[in-house]
């Protein structure tokens, strides 16, 4: 994996946290918008609208770089669709720049021949 590849993976996994908690807060200030006089909507509707477009940008970016196949690019967008989804995402992500890593340095050592 080169390094803008890595990059891209990273600036979607840091993203993808702080875009589930996002949607999280808004569902809730939703919830309290009818329930009772607070309204933190407008702020929170913006702050969520947002991260949920820097989400869809840096998942282009690491669908095109990282080469993803059509069900893999999917997956992440259904993902940031769902209330808690960006979780998943991170988790994955994370997992998957783990994974990157633990190639790379085997593939340094001679050990994998890849």
């Amino acid at each position: 994996m080169d390094l803008k590849t890595a990059t891209a993976l990273r600036r979607l996994r840091l993203v993808s946290a702080p875009e589930a908690i996002s949607f999280l807060l808004l569902l809730v200030c939703s919830v309290l918008k009818r329930t009772t006089d607070f309204n933190a909507v407008p702020v929170m509707g913006a702050v969520h609208g947002f991260l949920f477009v820097l989400y869809v940008l840096f998942w282009a970016d690491a669908w095109i770089r990282a080469k993803w196949p059509l069900q893999t690019a999917a997956l992440y967008v259904v993902l940031s669709v769902l209330p808690a989804g960006g979780f998943y995402a991170e988790r994955r992500l994370r997992r998957e720049a783990e994974d990157a890593v633990i190639a790379s340095r085997a593939r340094g050592e001679g050990a994998v021949q890849a």
